[in-house]
């Protein structure tokens, strides 16, 4: 199902519960006093609607970098193959060739094993670290006669260091998402702030319940953006493997 069609219905299914209980409680709940309540309620709820609306936005601000994050590490990584094999071609016809392949493993290794697993955010075992740790060793090796070489036997070194460190950057955002407190905290605030208006009074049932139901239509859209962002490399968010298929394309 499209994640924009779950989001409706998720949405929408909020808002009509909200609606039904607002309904429910202003036509068979006690009137009396309702109204007065407004002021005491109200300010209760600017305090806890205020700060869930903080951690709100906090959350998604910082799961939004995350998503950033990736996708920049993904690029850094897959570029930094394509240098270091382009670095490589200067040593000798056989360490280049020799890179090249080990390179075209790597990628393949990222794209085929390690992208499906990360998508779905679950544990993988994968021979990446081994091939790049190969990768190293055929660099490490190879003879270089001249200072031209050595240049570029160096700027090979260099290139896969920052593979390394990039490749460590997406599995830590591939292991990230948001913490079982955090969500607590987010349900828990979500649910007062609907529940708080419910208390309100006013003379016309109908603008109450719609701004019960805009109100929970509003938090479980916030809820959805979350959780469909807590993971970049599936749900909402789904940074692609793009930059590895281009450096397999450039590989030949």
């Amino acid at each position: 199902m499209s994640v924009y069609l779950t989001g409706l219905l998720w949405v929408g299914g909020a808002a009509v519960i909200a609606a039904i209980l607002a309904y429910l409680i202003r036509k068979y709940g006690e009137m009396e006093g309702r109204p007065a309540n407004n002021e005491a309620a109200g300010q209760v709820f600017t305090i806890v609607g205020g700060l869930h609306a903080v951690l709100v936005a906090f959350v998604l601000i910082a799961l939004f970098d995350a998503v950033t994050q990736a996708g920049d590490a993904a690029y850094r990584e897959a570029d930094g193959l394509v240098a270091a094999t382009w670095a490589s071609d200067a040593l000798s016809k056989e360490t280049g060739d020799e890179v090249r392949k080990l390179s075209r493993e790597y990628a393949t290794t990222v794209i085929n094993d390690e992208w499906p697993a990360m998508a779905l955010g679950t544990d993988f075992e994968s021979t990446g670290w081994s091939q790049l740790d190969q990768l190293r060793q055929v660099v490490a090796q190879a003879p270089a006669t001249d200072e031209w070489q050595v240049g570029r036997k160096t700027e090979a070194a260099n290139q896969l260091w920052e593979v390394y460190e990039a490749r460590q950057s997406r599995l830590d955002a591939a292991g990230g998402g948001v913490s079982s407190v955090v969500w607590f905290v987010l349900v828990a605030g979500s649910v007062l702030a609907i529940c708080l208006p419910l208390l309100f009074g006013g003379p016309l049932m109908r603008t109450h319940v719609l701004i019960v139901a805009t109100l929970a239509a509003t938090i479980t859209l916030l809820l959805y953006a979350t959780y469909q962002l807590q993971n970049p490399f599936g749900g909402g968010a789904e940074v692609s493997p793009d930059a590895f298929e281009a450096a397999v394309a450039r590989f030949g």
